[in-house]
């Protein structure tokens, strides 16, 4: 196991304050430096469509840009950042139009993929995330990223224990997309997400692949129907 490390150890005490990290840091600096942009993305500390100021970053985080750019790098492949038209690294936005594409192409996918995993997922695995989803619940004020950490717990699951590695791609890409927009639009949806959620461990726990599948498939109809609710 990787020694757990205090975030980005090498940053002076200003910057560590500035991070405000979630969890434990851990591994080389720049798969810290990965952990702490996605939290400011996550938190809405980096907005959807700003320019990523490399140095000033760096300094932020107490690094130097090599580290930094790997981390960029890495969330650019992952569809979190694209380039922009001066070659500069940009958060990613997400209109309404691809969002719900995106959606319904996750909703065929993962469905699948929740049908498919049942004999594979493990019940230990299914009892921490459940675990994690019951906290979430419970927490007072609202911790935005516990719930995404929560929701990746579970929605992983399904997507890791699919046995299909092409398909996992392709799913791990479109929650990239949709992702950036919740971040972006339908930051806080607690009640929905945590009901349904348990929805969908119930069916994996109860190995019930006809449940899963209607499970991860009603979850994501009803995010789409709240975006258009909601925004359009």
């Amino acid at each position: 196991m990787t020694k757990q490390t205090p975030a980005l150890d090498t940053a002076p005490e200003s910057a560590k304050a500035t991070i405000a990290p979630a969890f434990p840091r851990r591994g080389t600096l720049s798969e810290q430096a990965y952990d702490a942009i996605s939290e400011m993305i996550e938190r809405r500390e980096l907005a959807t469509g700003s320019l990523i100021v490399e140095q000033q970053l760096a300094d932020q985080l107490g690094i130097s840009r090599t580290p930094l750019r790997q981390a960029l790098q890495r969330l650019e492949a992952e569809g979190v950042l694209v380039k922009s038209a001066n070659r500069s690294f940009q958060v990613r936005k997400v209109e309404l139009r691809e969002y719900l594409q995106s959606l319904k192409v996750r909703e065929l996918l993962e469905s699948e993929a929740a049908a498919l995993c049942v004999d594979r997922v493990d019940r230990e695995a299914i009892s921490a995330a459940r675990a994690n989803l019951q906290a979430v619940e419970t927490r007072r004020p609202y911790d935005m990223l516990a719930h995404w950490r929560s929701d990746d717990e579970v929605h992983g699951l399904v997507i890791e224990n699919c046995g299909n590695k092409v398909m996992a791609e392709l799913i791990h890409g479109l929650r990239a997309s949709t992702k950036m927009f919740e971040i972006d639009r339908l930051y806080e949806r607690l009640e929905p997400d945590s009901r349904q959620h348990a929805e969908i461990l119930d069916a994996l726990e109860a190995r019930d692949a006809k449940a899963a599948r209607k499970a991860v498939a009603n979850h994501i109809r009803s995010l789409f129907q709240f975006a258009i609710e909601t925004i359009a």
